[in-house]
Parts: structure tokens; C-alpha cells; sequence
């Protein structure tokens, strides 16, 4: 299929069945499918997690949401729904379909839903030859041969069939009803934006992705002692005793774990000098927003770094990198644990200083051959 039949594509089904940063890494490419396909009506099949995160993308016209039963963190179902999914993308008469997965995943099940759906122009990254189940496919050498940050990977995937953009930020619109919700909470908690001060996020779904609660402290305790950096934290509310944890007894700094919606979480980062992090969709969100970064950076993936935005990625290199588990497997997490917190406070402090890299970070983490995991 050449570029001129994409061309001519006006519904256009995207999936990403992933999570929300997962969906804010994509939505790059989403964009150059809209900027070269005139007049495209763009409808997003995703997970719970990225159908929030869908709302706040105005390239994203529609969302179906779907659990999808090759994704481990889908809840089982019976058959019966899978194939009632596949009647209504059927009933959406699509003209096309992106199929959008990291390079661990498999995406020949989703062809096979967008094949039996009757979706005609099917594109996908794929490691074998698909035959029919695709239409359009770029071979997938990652990591063997090469690697590369997502945003990338998936701006070349849509740029095969002739979609570019020339503004490749991650996308995320907060409201202004959002916007005023935040600065009238930050008024209250007695925020004074004058002075330093910036968002802490401890959690992350993944244990293998947690730095310390200790020493998320005791980086905390040295920012503030050196700078008087008032601190907001952040979380959702299960993670409300952990940032409890965190911020005991220590003076300057507020929790608004559990009180925010996804668009004020978002729109206050936008107003932030700095979000402190682990690698996390919060981190994703304040790259869409143009917040710094400093993200403690669990050697779990290589590709998942802040994107163009002035960022700190800090990590210790391990012998075990890139293991892609939910839980360190070998239960030292010295990835994130040989992080200091004199590290962490030394870069919060040269971000809120106005410290820029040369270019804003699109870099994948590299480490040496012999530290990576086989």
C-alpha cells in the first residue's frame, strides 16, 4: 500500500493499549497522522489508564477503551467480549489502523482484530513478515540492532506511510477550569511562586520503579536546607501514606496526594519550576507540559526518558539493566538505590537555577554492553 492510499484515510483508528505515559509518548505521532491527513477524524482504542490521559489530547477526536487480553495488566474476560469488539470496530468503518507497541510487545493480535474487522490499510512495527495481517510494516530491529527513545520509534513508524509533523512535543491540554482549580489550591496551601519551590512524586505503579521513601526524604530534607525549596507532593490516593512518609515533620512542604483530577495533576505541573519524580506518567505529563525533570530513573527500559524537556536522569548502573520487571528480580533495586540524595538535590537545584542541557533530552539511557541484562 503506498503513501497515497493513507492519504486518502479519513477514519483512522490508533491503538496503544498501554498506559497514560504510554499514550502521552504516542500522541507526537497521533499528531502527524492529523497534520497529513486532512480533515481525519482520529479515534484512540486504549486501556482505562490511557483513556484518561486521551481527554486532554485534542488530537484524539474519539477513545474506545478496551482490555486486551495480550496485556498482562488486563483483567480476564470471557471471549464473548473480545468478539464484540471486534463487531464494533467493524461498525466504526475505519480506513485505517496504527497499531502503536513498544518493542516487547507483539502486535500481530491487534492486526488480527483490525483484519477481521475489515479495516483495510493496517501499519505496525513487526519482527516477522505478517503477510495479510498487515498491509503496511516496518521490520523491528529493536533492541538487536539499534534503539531508539519511544516518541521516536513511533514518529518513524506513522513517517512510512508519510506522516511527519514538524512540532514533535508530547501533547496534553489541561483546562483552564483546571488551571484555576490549581492556583486557588496553591493560594490556599500558602504557595509563595516567587520563591523556590517544586512538585514531588514518590510513587510509581511499579515497585522496580520506586525510589526509596528513605531517601526520597533525606533528598528532600538537603534541597530544602540548601535552598528553603518549598515542596507540593503528589499521588494518587493509595499512595497517600507513602508521601505521609516522606514529608513527616518536615516543615515547607504539602500533600495533595489524592485531591487532584489527571487535568489539575497536569496543570500543576505547568505552573511548577521543577517536578521531582521517578519514572512515572507524571514525569511524561510535565514533558507535555514544558516542566523540568529530575527522574529517578529505574533501569527496568531505555527508552522512556523525559522528552525535550530539560531533564536529570539518575540512575546507577547495574549489571542487571533492562530487566523490564514490575519487581526487581534480584530485590535490591540498586538501580534507584545507589541514586544518593546529595545526586537528587545537587540536580533539583541546577534545573531551578536555570540549568539546560544543550538540547532538550530525546536520548534513550545508555549503558555499557557488559551492564546489560541478556
Amino acid at each position: 500500500m503506498n503513501d497515497q492510499q493513507w492519504r486518502q484515510a479519513r477514519r483512522v483508528l490508533c491503538i496503544r493499549l498501554d498506559y497514560l505515559g504510554d499514550v502521552l509518548m504516542t500522541s507526537p505521532a497521533i499528531r502527524a497522522l492529523r497534520e497529513s491527513l486532512p480533515g481525519c477524524h482520529i479515534t484512540l482504542l486504549t486501556s482505562g489508564s490511557g483513556a484518561a490521559a486521551a481527554r486532554y489530547i485534542p488530537e484524539i477526536d474519539d477513545t474506545i477503551v478496551y482490555a486486551a487480553p495480550w496485556l498482562k495488566s488486563s483483567t480476564p474476560h470471557g471471549s464473548a467480549q473480545d468478539m464484540e469488539m471486534i463487531a464494533r470496530l467493524a461498525a466504526g468503518r475505519f480506513d485505517a489502523a496504527v497499531i502503536f507497541t513498544v518493542y516487547s510487545q507483539n502486535p500481530l493480535p491487534a492486526a488480527m482484530f483490525c483484519y477481521l474487522a475489515g479495516i483495510p490499510l493496517r501499519l505496525a512495527h513487526c519482527r516477522e513478515n505478517p503477510y495479510q495481517l498487515l498491509t503496511n510494516w516496518v521490520r523491528d530491529t529493536e533492541p538487536q540492532e539499534n534503539l531508539r527513545h519511544e516518541v521516536q520509534r513511533q514518529l518513524d513508524l506513522v513517517a512510512s506511510v508519510g506522516a511527519r509533523t514538524a512540532d514533535e512535543r508530547l501533547s496534553f491540554t489541561p483546562g483552564d477550569a483546571d488551571r484555576r482549580a490549581v492556583r486557588e489550591r496553591l493560594d490556599a496551601l500558602g504557595i509563595d511562586r516567587a520563591r523556590p519551590w517544586a512538585v514531588v512524586h514518590p510513587g510509581a505503579t511499579a515497585a522496580s520503579r520506586r525510589y526509596p521513601p528513605e531517601l526520597f526524604r533525606e533528598a528532600a530534607r538537603r534541597l530544602q536546607s540548601r535552598t528553603g525549596c518549598q515542596l507540593v507532593f503528589t499521588g494518587g490516593a493509595d499512595e497517600a501514606e507513602l508521601v505521609e512518609q516522606v514529608r513527616a515533620g518536615m516543615p515547607g512542604t504539602h500533600s495533595l496526594a489524592g485531591a487532584l483530577q489527571l487535568g489539575e495533576l497536569a496543570a500543576l505541573l505547568a505552573e511548577a519550576p521543577l517536578l521531582i519524580s521517578n519514572n512515572t506518567g507524571p514525569a511524561h505529563i510535565a514533558a507535555a507540559v514544558g516542566t523540568p525533570v529530575v527522574d529517578l530513573y529505574a533501569l527496568t527500559n531505555p527508552q522512556h526518558t523525559p522528552w525535550q524537556v530539560p531533564s536529570r536522569v539518575l540512575y546507577q548502573e547495574v549489571d542487571c539493566a533492562f530487566c523490564y520487571k514490575s519487581a526487581c528480580p534480584h530485590g535490591h533495586n540498586r538501580c534507584l538505590a545507589g541514586v544518593t540524595p546529595e545526586q537528587v538535590a545537587n540536580a533539583a537545584i541546577e534545573l531551578l537555577q536555570g540549568g539546560r542541557q544543550q538540547e532538550p533530552n530525546t536520548a534513550v539511557v545508555r549503558i555499557p554492553v557488559r551492564a546489560r541484562a541478556a
